[in-house]
């Protein structure tokens, strides 16, 4: 069993409802992206992402690599 934080189970909560998944692969996803980071530190050539490009690029504080900031943006009624 894992104990999490109440802000943190909520927020989990809140993103399996939206998304339609169950808190526990909501938690499991966090953690394997997580994990795909730690990896992922330190690494560079073809491993990152290509720079945005266009007119402004990225929105401010848009993370590509965080998928509940993502959902957040692309379902901008939630909340």
């Amino acid at each position: 069993m894992i104990k999490l934080r109440d802000d943190v189970l909520i927020e989990a909560k809140a993103i399996a409802a939206r998304t339609g998944r169950t808190v526990e692969e909501v938690v499991e996803d966090a953690l394997r992206e997580s994990f795909a980071r730690r990896r992922g530190a330190g690494r560079t050539g073809d491993q990152s992402l290509p720079p945005p490009f266009g007119e402004g690029g990225l929105r401010p504080g848009v993370d590509l690599d965080g998928s509940a900031a993502l959902l957040d943006i692309m379902d901008p009624t939630v909340r």
